[in-house]
């Protein structure tokens, strides 16, 4: 089930578990609203690896590469997904939009200043913004807190 850089699309189930694998760097889509049907189609017409809690979906014939998911609790999810799919790094950590999956882009402080909070402009140097939504991000103390969840996970931050 690996390939080199996996991609994946999730179910209703699995917002949480998305995040983390957006903030990995992984391209991880959620798939709120879709019906199964469309989950299916849509995960084998863009090579993508099925995650879902749904063993209705996961009976499926012509099921595409999936990970079945037996735990509600995400850490259990982003393991599972990890081992299964063979994964031992981040590919890019903090490299995607957290909220629409976007790569991200660096910006210059100027043009992050005029769209942050006064204390981060004052207190950080380094942004990116997702062209897509138009968020601002930068590194502070909850990266330092990420990093350790994923630690704990036995996953490398390069």
């Amino acid at each position: 089930m690996t390939s080199a850089m996996p991609m994946f699309i999730a179910d209703a189930a699995l917002g949480r578990l998305v995040t983390w694998l957006r903030l990995l760097g992984y391209d991880a889509l959620y798939a709120r609203d879709a019906s199964e049907a469309e989950l299916v189609q849509r995960a084998a017409a863009e090579h993508r690896v099925l995650l879902t809690r749904n063993t209705r979906v996961a009976r499926r014939r012509a099921l595409p590469p999936h990970v079945l998911l037996t735990s509600g609790d995400f850490r259990a999810q982003l393991r599972q997904v990890l081992d299964t799919c063979h994964l031992a790094a981040a590919p890019a950590f903090l490299a995607r939009c957290a909220r629409c999956n976007t790569p991200l882009e660096g910006i210059d402080r100027a043009a992050a200043c005029a769209r942050v909070p006064a204390y981060v402009c004052a207190t950080q140097t380094s942004f990116a913004r997702c062209a897509t939504c138009g968020r601002v991000y930068w590194p502070a103390t909850h990266v330092a807190r990420m990093q350790r969840e994923i630690s704990r996970l036995g996953l490398r931050v390069d």
